[in-house]
């Protein structure tokens, strides 16, 4: 098993590995988030997409992406950690970093066979849902039933236990 340090790789080399492993015969799920706080609905997401194919690459947003998409005070754990603590998982085979809003340039660079969303999304609403249809690759949408976020945890922590 590989270290989670050594799952955290640069895009490039990523690319480089999702192609030799294809080339392979093993089918690449994508899945990508900003994963900031990791939560048992994180876990459950990515176990779920990794049960869609044979190697897992997960995209981590970047702090200025997840700052623009989350509002002030976010993200908690910088990109980094939070690249860290999802390449600890099991299931997770590749993990980088990527700065832009969405996964549309990632799919184009790496060609998965499938793309993976959390049940906060339907296949309509997937925001890659029209170059992932252009490129052939499969949307699956994994994971538990999206009864909790990093914002409902974060709210939890900040009233306390419960009397």
């Amino acid at each position: 098993m590989r270290s989670a340090q050594s799952k955290i790789q640069s895009r490039q080399a990523v690319r480089a590995a999702v192609a030799d492993l294809r080339r392979q015969g093993n089918r690449v799920v994508l899945a990508n988030g900003c994963f900031d706080t990791l939560h048992v609905g994180h876990v459950r997401y990515l176990s779920g997409a990794k049960r869609e194919g044979d190697i897992l690459v997960v995209a981590v947003n970047a702090d200025s992406t997840v700052s623009s998409l989350k509002g002030p005070g976010r993200p908690i754990l910088n990109e980094q950690d939070r690249a860290r603590l999802v390449a600890a998982l099991r299931d997770v085979d590749f993990v980088l970093i990527f700065p832009e809003p969405n996964a549309e340039s990632l799919l184009e660079e790496l060609r998965p066979d499938v793309h993976a969303k959390g049940t906060d999304y339907t296949s309509e609403t997937v925001p890659e849902r029209a170059v992932s249809q252009r490129l052939g690759i499969r949307v699956a949408i994994v994971g538990d039933p999206k009864n909790h976020s990093t914002r409902a945890f974060l709210d939890s922590i900040r009233k306390g236990p419960h009397a």
